[in-house]
């Protein structure tokens, strides 16, 4: 499962209250995207916002939660905070906040999401860096507490790994997100289910 290491710098239970009071919801989100891809000056980044934007919403009209999965979800014994680092023009982020959300939607108010920008957050993003890195997406979760319990990101684990080999070989370094967004599309969000079964039973 690819995680990130508990934070460098403890964050106390008011630090992650502030951050989830702050953070969006997935509707919020699409909502403010979809203004960032009008107002941005940036045309390249204009350009990953339109194709985030259709990979999401693909994935919000296929994208439906196992049988398996929800029953783990329905079978949570107390509230379960999911506070998640991401940006509009983030490519992995578009592969995985709709399912991500699906699963919250789904869960009866058992697991609240949040999304807060990492741009805006550099204390917690710098918490949880992936190798000394500020990849996203980000997902710490929390209990009713405000306890962590678990972090997942930036993407599924056999995905991490193929990028650290495609990125590693000057041959495929330039083109390792054809690659990495073929195997999404292939995959159909089976190991983000995996991973999110094994996150949710650190929940309990």
């Amino acid at each position: 499962m690819t995680t990130a290491a508990m934070p460098e710098k403890s964050l106390s239970n008011q630090d992650y209250k502030n951050y989830l009071q702050k953070g969006i919801s997935y509707q919020q989100y699409k909502q403010e995207m979809a203004a960032d891809l009008t107002s941005n000056a940036d045309l390249k980044v204009k350009e990953y916002i339109s194709l985030n934007q259709r990979r999401m919403h693909r994935i919000e009209k296929t994208y439906v939660p196992s049988a398996d999965l929800m029953t783990q979800v329905q079978n949570l014994k107390q509230k379960t905070h999911w506070l998640i680092l991401t940006e509009h023009w983030c490519g992995d982020a578009s592969q995985t906040l709709p399912a991500l959300n699906a699963i919250a939607a789904s869960s009866e108010g058992r697991i609240d999401m949040k999304l807060v920008y990492r741009d805006q957050h550099d204390e917690l993003m710098n918490a949880y860096l992936t190798n000394g890195t500020r990849s996203i997406p980000k997902l710490i979760q929390l209990d009713e507490h405000l306890q962590v319990t678990g972090v997942w990101g930036p993407r599924p684990d056999f995905a991490q790994k193929m990028v650290k080999e495609l990125r590693s070989n000057p041959e495929s370094a330039a083109t390792y997100g054809n690659a990495l967004h073929s195997w999404y599309a292939k995959n159909k969000q089976q190991d983000l289910e995996k991973e999110v079964t094994q996150l949710l039973n650190r929940a309990g």
